[in-house]
């Protein structure tokens, strides 16, 4: 097994065979995990920061080893202008779901609790099958007891 630790930049001109690593959006969302190529080759990656769809990873006798995410189920949700925009993606964020943005939709996974949303809202939306990039958020925020717990233990 080969283990990636770093990624270096690569020029993809010079490669003849691309080799897909195919995976779900979940495990490329970690930092540390294993894989197998197209081509039987095993991967262990322990990384600094995730991977992403479309990244070359290895590079072996002109192969390009390039990670290919799944697609998955996901709600295609148009939106006719900015502000739409903007409150359609604060509702799918206040349910605490990742969301994708283009220029005139929004995609957000295909969870049952965002589709009861959507429709209690009367707000228009197509399934679709895609793959899923979501926006990573830099910072986070949490609903539960963390901080106190971290006072309480330190007795």
């Amino acid at each position: 097994m080969k283990v990636i630790k770093e990624l270096h930049s690569l020029n993809p001109e010079i490669f003849e065979c691309l080799i897909p690593l195919t995976v779900e959006r979940r495990v490329l969302a970690k930092r540390r995990w294993r894989g197998k190529a197209e081509d039987g080759t095993d991967f262990g990656f322990d990384l600094d920061v995730p991977l992403r769809h479309g990244i070359c990873f290895h590079t072996d006798n002109q192969k390009k080893y390039v990670i290919e995410q799944k697609p998955e189920q996901v709600f295609r949700v148009p939106y006719p202008d900015q502000k739409e925009a903007a409150h359609r993606a604060w509702q799918v964020g206040n349910l605490h779901f990742p969301a994708q943005f283009t220029e005139t939709y929004l995609l957000v996974e295909g969870d049952l609790a965002v589709r009861h949303m959507l429709d209690r809202n009367q707000i228009p939306f197509e399934e679709a099958i895609e793959v899923f990039e979501p926006v990573m958020a830099a910072s986070s925020h949490r609903h539960d007891n963390a901080t106190i717990l971290k006072y309480f233990n330190r007795w």
